[in-house]
């Protein structure tokens, strides 16, 4: 897969020659120096960037055969996501926020099961405060709960610790591979912290654009 773009009329190679597969199940970390294509791949791995080359499955179909509103419904029934922004939606309350990806996918009981994740990441007194009234650290976990809501079975985290400090960054980190245990989901982690890449199964790393080693 590949992702080319055109800078001063000339081409530009964000990415090329990326050829990896994730088991179900596996957590992977894509590792590698900022300008690296971390991110951009994430991007192509959901089909919010489309490849100039190549293609992307999940879980067997090739999300760049769909049209963008069948892309959409993959991605809101199947992948989750985790940023370094938390991307909260600072109108609505905690368990709004949760609740939202569920009431979308016209779900059951999504009021209770958003309570219920967000007892679990330690949240459950601070169901309706907006993100505002809340530390970056149980932001981030609002981030968590809202991603594990829908029971994805991709979850696709971008620096899910860049804006946290190193406490709450690694208690951040430990509920959520915990979740990803729980749940069984397939995880694929963007990050240039090692240690954090170290906890998953599998690394692939990333410069310039090229994939340069796994293990």
């Amino acid at each position: 897969m590949g992702k080319q773009v055109s800078s001063g009329g000339e081409p530009l190679r964000i990415l090329e020659d990326i050829a990896f597969s994730v088991q179900s199940g596996e957590a992977l970390a894509i590792v590698g120096a900022s300008g690296s294509g971390k991110s951009t791949l994430l991007g192509l791995l959901a089909g919010l960037d489309l490849p100039s080359a190549g293609s992307v499955r999940i879980g067997g179909q090739d999300i760049f055969a769909l049209d963008e509103d069948q892309r959409a419904r993959l991605r809101g029934e199947h992948v989750g996501f985790v940023f370094q922004s938390f991307q909260l939606l600072p109108a609505l309350t905690a368990l709004e926020n949760v609740m939202l990806p569920l009431e979308l996918a016209e779900a059951e009981q999504a009021r209770q099961r958003s309570a219920a994740l967000l007892e679990r990441v330690g949240l459950g007194g601070r169901l309706h405060h907006y993100p505002r009234q809340l530390s970056g650290g149980e932001q981030q976990r609002v981030a968590l709960a809202r991603a594990f809501a829908p029971q994805p079975r991709l979850l696709l985290a971008d620096e899910p610790t860049g804006n946290l400090d190193a406490v709450t960054g690694a208690a951040v980190i430990d509920l959520m591979f915990s979740m990803n245990v729980e749940q069984g989901t397939t995880l694929v982690l963007v990050t240039h912290d090692e240690a954090l890449a170290g906890r998953c199964a599998r690394r692939i790393r990333l410069a310039a654009g090229r994939m340069v080693g796994q293990d």
